[in-house]
């Protein structure tokens, strides 16, 4: 009979619970199978195998790194999957280990301001239990408020990665790394310079001469989340951004709509270098305010020529999103409850077509 050896421990690095992993054009994703187990153990020759919601044991082929391993499995676009890991020896099993919630499907990264964050009226919660948000940590519900992103309260990520769920079968997961009322300016890589400061100024710098450029704090971390789940690791960044760019009280910040279209395109094309792969992008047009200032048509055709330049993909018109969807009963700049499930139906429309081609 296999055994277990007594004092030893194997422990699983990834998957983490609730991850997905990124599926690619054959509907299927590699898992990558990473821990430790008792460096003791390791001068006997060891057999790791795998196995799926309780089914038949596979050996997988494995690699060693003193303690350490690292394995790949294949699975199909799906799950949630149950993950069992043991190293069988000589005598028997030596140690084994489980993940309950693996999943293979899609991956978004959505950045932006505050409507791309945590600043709607109304938390927001996963209905289909197969929608999460990972924190460049660990995967959980993404149940709001998003962890990464600005904000304490609601977003249109679960509404939107439920309609997701239900279109295509297989679980969705969101990287929130949206900050509110930030600037396109503000996203830029560090010293981009540029002729006029943003409305907050605690992430760029004025310059000897007069001009300004960006300390680079948000495109890092951008990069960094990108680069958390790997090449290929996530299938498109949904960017929701403008409002600070367009029509500001102090006309002095109003950035003209020749620079926002400058400005992020340079963004888009150098985080494409930074990551290592030509990420797609989704733009939305984004410039709303209040009622009367409901929208810059400088900063719209500026968010246009980015799609008509093939640099990125159409998003909604979130500015025709306006009444009673917008927070405080119609006067503010966020969404309220159902404005927020209404955002998150527009961006399916936009992201769910193209998703059906990839």
């Amino acid at each position: 009979a296999l055994k277990l050896y007594p004092q030893t421990e194997l422990k699983i690095a990834t998957p983490l619970d609730y991850q997905v992993v990124q599926r690619n054009q054959r509907g299927k994703g590699t898992v990558t199978i990473s821990g430790a187990i008792t460096a003791a153990l390791l001068e006997e020759k060891h057999t790791l195998e795998v196995r799926r919601d309780g089914g038949d044991w596979k050996r997988t082929p494995v690699r060693w790194g003193n303690a350490t391993f690292t394995a790949q499995l294949e699975l199909q676009a799906g799950g949630w999957y149950a993950l069992d890991v043991r190293f069988v020896g000589p005598q028997g099993v030596v140690a084994a280990a489980s993940v309950a919630h693996v999943g293979v499907g899609d991956v978004f990264v959505v950045a932006g301001q505050s409507n791309s964050a945590n600043h709607g009226e109304e938390r927001q919660r996963v209905q289909s239990g197969k929608v999460v948000t990972f924190d460049g940590s660990k995967w959980q519900l993404a149940n709001d408020p998003q962890p990464g992103a600005s904000g304490d309260m609601g977003s249109f990520m679960p509404p939107l990665g439920d309609a997701l769920v239900a279109r295509f079968g297989v679980p969705i997961g969101f990287i929130a790394c949206g900050i509110g009322a930030s600037s396109v300016r503000e996203w830029l890589p560090a010293g981009s310079a540029f002729p006029n400061p943003p409305t907050i100024e605690s992430r760029v710098r004025r310059l000897p001469g007069g001009s300004w450029e960006s300390k680079g704090e948000a495109y890092a971390m951008f990069i960094s989340r990108m680069s958390d789940v790997g090449k290929n690791g996530f299938r498109a960044v949904l960017w929701h951004q403008g409002e600070s760019d367009a029509n500001q009280a102090d006309t002095s910040r109003t950035l003209a709509g020749n620079l926002y279209q400058k400005y992020l395109t340079q963004l888009i094309q150098q985080s494409r270098k930074d990551i290592g792969w030509n990420a797609p992008w989704f733009v939305a047009q984004a410039s709303y305010h209040i009622p009367g200032d409901e929208g810059s048509d400088d900063i719209r055709k500026a968010q246009a020529a980015v799609w008509k330049d093939r640099i990125a993909l159409q998003g909604p018109d979130s500015d025709a999103v306006k009444g009673n969807y917008r927070d405080s009963g119609g006067k503010g700049v966020h969404f309220s409850g159902p404005g927020l499930r209404e955002h998150a139906a527009r961006w399916f429309e936009k992201v769910a077509p193209w998703l059906a081609k990839q």
